[in-house]
């Protein structure tokens, strides 16, 4: 009997002991399972994360270019270059270009005849010419003030203006933008195959840019009016400029708009970058072309308005080319 009761009572105290000890040391191995398995997963998000900034590709069902890369990271340090160094850039270029004109103006004032006006008008430019020429000059303005506001405007323009008008602005310059880009393109063609023959440099252009064109009022270049030929040095060199980044900035441009291109990222951010760093140079020489054309040389700006200019600005300006027409007798006067 006392036995019995001693086996009752061990069933009673042991038993209960022993399961809840199992069962704490099955739930301390289901615990650390599970949090085994929260450190798994944590570590493949981890390293899927990992894998997607660095630009590996996975699989969608979407086939076209780099539908698996969620991420570029060629875009992204692309942009990073476009807002962080191209934008600064463009802004210190238009600012600081058109002030050192500005104070160059100041300072010196134009270029005058030094024989005055003669009256009596060469032809230089046909109306062929007159048209390439302003068609060019025309589309060339409106794509680098539309190119500035879509570059600068967010920085110079929204902060003070209401978004609707923000919005209209930046929608019509890249409208205006990429409709004006093929007329740009077909007048440049023209310009570069009817000019290119009158824009091969001689050794005399070098002498030019010493006297830095005979544009000097002051000190020992005043007075000095090198030679030069049909084109002077410096527009020889606007004229290449000009065609080598105006190349660039065509085929970059059509790369950019053209919906039927299928490119890869990096290439189209190549492209942007391209473009934007071709616009800066063009922007530059463009102001420079401007100030020389419009307010430092005295009558220079009549040539592209009539086609004709004042022989003794021709005979200042251009001798060489004036020397030709006598020589040959093929100087055609205004009547």
């Amino acid at each position: 009997m006392f036995m019995k009761s001693l086996r009752s009572l061990f069933a009673l105290l042991v038993i209960p002991l022993v399961l809840s000890m199992g069962l704490g040391l099955s739930a301390s191995v289901m615990a650390a399972d599970g949090q085994t398995n929260q450190q798994q997963v944590a570590t493949n998000d981890v390293d899927l994360w990992r894998a997607v900034k660095s630009g590996e590709s996975g699989y969608t069902t979407a086939n076209n270019v780099e539908a698996g890369v969620l991420i570029n990271v060629v875009g992204n340090e692309g942009k990073d270059i476009r807002n962080e160094y191209l934008i600064p850039v463009m802004g210190i270029t238009v600012v600081a270009v058109f002030a050192a004109f500005l104070f160059f103006y100041l300072v010196n004032g134009p270029s005058k005849l030094s024989k005055g006006f003669s009256g009596k008008m060469v032809l230089r430019w046909s109306k062929a010419d007159l048209w390439i020429h302003w068609v060019l000059a025309t589309s060339c303005l409106a794509l680098i003030f539309t190119g500035l506001n879509i570059m600068l405007g967010k920085y110079i323009l929204q902060p003070y203006i209401g978004e609707g008008l923000w919005a209209g602005l930046i929608y019509g310059s890249k409208t205006i933008h990429d409709w004006v880009g093929p007329v740009f393109i077909v007048s440049w063609i023209l310009c570069v195959v009817k000019w290119m023959p009158l824009q091969t440099f001689k050794m005399y252009d070098l002498k030019w840019f010493l006297v830095v064109g005979g544009y000097i009022n002051f000190g020992p270049f005043k007075g000095k009016h090198p030679d030069s030929g049909f084109a002077n040095a410096g527009e020889k060199m606007w004229f290449w400029t000009l065609t080598i980044f105006g190349l660039f900035i065509a085929a970059s441009g059509l790369m950019l708009v053209l919906p039927g291109l299928d490119l890869p990222r990096e290439a189209s951010m190549a492209a942007l970058l391209i473009h934007a760093i071709s616009a800066i140079i063009i922007i530059a020489f463009t102001i420079v072309h401007v100030w020389m054309a419009t307010v430092l040389s005295e009558g220079g700006m009549e040539c592209m308005v009539s086609g004709y200019c004042d022989e003794n600005w021709a005979v200042q300006h251009h001798n060489l080319w004036y020397d030709e027409l006598k020589d040959s007798n093929s100087i055609a006067y205004k009547d």
